[in-house]
């Protein structure tokens, strides 16, 4: 366990450790003993739905100190950074060799603005090694989302012949100007350098926002998608090179549009069965049915110049609160798409319970589609495999019968973060029940616990079909829109459900039903949960399948826990 004068020592190398990283870098846009950018000294902050505390005039200045919390709560699994402040997701790709997670940073203080591009590579998704700041912030404005691709045949020309490269396209945010800029990079990733006649793409807007660019074989052209925020719109754009774009089309407003559009992804998803179809991600903030900000999306085709959804339903991608700015990784492998969301929600990530880092990814995800019982698809989201990650299973084993009113317990193993996959079964509904919640439910539900009567509660009511989960019992933070409890509705008149679990810190990623139904949230337990119990309520319960196993660390594990 570490001690509080260890943490502060281990949090004091590690800062100095990646402050050195930005100060080795010439291009670096702001002094982090100043108490503020430099750049955005007495100008007022990029138009975005967000606040920017940092951009404003005087900053903020780097926290000097850190706290236990910054350990407590530090995950071990999931991506964050080192200090600072991260939010979005962006230029999500692999090289051939590596993935390349690059992100949203503030790299000076835990509070948006300053933004530049932060970068993490990964030989498998999970174990992340930290790398210096790819784009900086520069006179121009701040480096918001984008993406990034590899151009392997040299359309755009900016390479050697015969080779090719990766190559970023992301916003430039001033306060009253939003346009795209173009970098390439002939180090894989590490560093970039930006295009001579930037912007490539400018349509004299502030609120034009986070390309995504991708490459559609059938016309042979390159494909941008990107917000006109404000608009509640998505455009479209085809360029042969890279360099010079043409619109080609427009989508929206359509769905929940809450005050901007953010962060569009068109991806071409598989269906059961081998065939296709296109998904158009939007991310709102705020606005979002559960209050702040959300990921939508919308199921259509794509003809290579305009999205067409098959139906105006509107589909969320999370049944929680934490998950937003969805983003594809380019180039895989496999050629299926994987994803990765910012674990965390414009309305409190600001104000977490950590003196010198905030944000937090989710897991990767593979995706995929699936018809509903109205043969609607719907988005079906899993883990990447965490096979490689798992300890030795625990060896305390439930009941396979529970009876109503029954419960087990087992203390969780010694680890910061854990894995439970369990198939259960409730009894039919019994006829004759008396009135009232504990005669008519039929439930089972998961407790995490400590001593200090806290409790994250995950359960199924089989009678109506609906899952909760909630983070209410949990008294390390408090805030107006920290939503204590989220529900999802689940096939009706199904009595059994599977649940898959990811424990980590201060984050629980939760998987229904093989991904049917996907809920994320942030958790801050003023001491960390360390037991976990089954109970039955109304109707017994028949368990086919049980597994926990703790996690090992992949992120800066060499380090230990800081």
């Amino acid at each position: 366990m570490l001690t509080r004068r260890r943490t502060a020592g281990l949090f004091a190398a590690a800062t100095q450790s990646i402050l050195s990283l930005f100060t080795a870098k010439p291009a670096a846009a702001a002094d982090p003993t100043e108490g503020g950018s430099p750049l955005r000294r007495g100008k007022t902050e990029p138009e975005a739905s967000h606040p920017e505390p940092a951009d404003r005039p005087g900053g903020i200045t780097p926290t000097p100190g850190t706290t236990l919390s910054d350990a407590e709560y530090r995950p071990a699994i999931h991506f964050s950074p080192r200090i600072g402040f991260m939010n979005d997701p962006n230029g999500l790709v692999h090289d051939g060799t590596q993935w390349h997670l690059y992100y949203q940073f503030d790299p000076f203080a835990p509070y948006a603005g300053r933004v530049h591009w932060g970068h993490a590579t990964s030989p498998d998704l999970y174990h992340w090694q930290d790398q210096p700041v790819a784009i900086d912030q520069t006179p121009a404005g701040e480096a918001f989302s984008g993406s990034a691709v590899m151009d392997a045949h040299n359309t755009s020309g900016l390479f050697p012949q015969g080779t090719g490269g990766l190559v970023a396209l992301y916003t430039r945010a001033a306060p009253e100007r939003q346009s795209q800029y173009l970098a390439w990079s002939t180090d894989s990733g590490l560093t970039f350098t930006e295009y001579a006649h930037n912007p490539v793409l400018d349509l004299q807007l502030s609120s034009f926002r986070d390309p995504q660019v991708f490459f559609h074989a059938p016309t042979q052209r390159w494909i941008m998608c990107v917000a006109l925020s404000r608009d509640h719109q998505i455009a479209f754009f085809g360029s042969s090179n890279l360099l010079q774009w043409t619109e080609l089309s427009r989508f929206g407003p359509s769905g929940i549009t809450g005050v901007d559009y953010e962060c569009p992804n068109l991806v071409e998803v598989p269906i059961e069965g081998g065939k296709t179809a296109w998904v158009l991600f939007v991310s709102i903030n705020p606005g979002a049915p559960q209050g702040g900000s959300a990921t939508q999306y919308f199921v259509g085709t794509f003809d290579g110049t305009r999205f067409v959804p098959e139906s105006d339903t509107t589909e969320f991608v999370d049944f929680a609160k934490d998950f937003y700015a969805l983003q594809f990784f380019t180039n895989v492998p496999s050629g299926n798409p994987v994803s990765i969301g910012w674990l965390n929600n414009w309305q409190y990530c600001q104000e977490t319970p950590a003196n010198s880092w905030r944000g937090v990814m989710s897991l990767p995800r593979r995706v995929s589609l699936e018809p509903d019982t109205t043969q609607r698809l719907k988005l079906i989201q899993q883990p990447e495999d965490l096979t490689p990650l798992r300890g030795t299973a625990s060896d305390a084993t439930p009941p396979s019968r529970m009876d109503a009113g029954s419960s087990w317990e087992t203390p969780l193993p010694a680890s910061a973060a854990h894995e439970v996959r369990m198939s259960v079964e409730i009894d039919a509904q019994p006829a004759g029940l008396p009135p009232g919640d504990k005669g008519r439910s039929g439930r089972f539900v998961l407790n995490f616990l400590n001593s200090n009567e806290e409790t994250l509660s995950i359960g199924f009511d089989a009678f109506t079909a609906q899952l909760w989960l909630d983070r209410g019992k949990l008294k390390g933070f408090s805030h107006p829109f920290f939503t204590n409890s989220f529900s999802a509705a689940l096939t009706p008149d199904q009595r059994k459900i599977t649940l898959h679990i990811v424990l980590d810190k201060c984050s629980v990623e939760v998987f229904v039903n093989n991904g049917q139904q996907t809920g994320s949230a942030l958790l801050f337990p003023a001491t960390p949960l360390d037991r976990l119990r089954l109970s039955a309520t109304g109707a017994g319960a028949t368990l086919s399948h049980f597994e926990l196993f703790p996690l090992k660390q992949t992120v800066r594990a060499e380090e230990g826990q800081i």
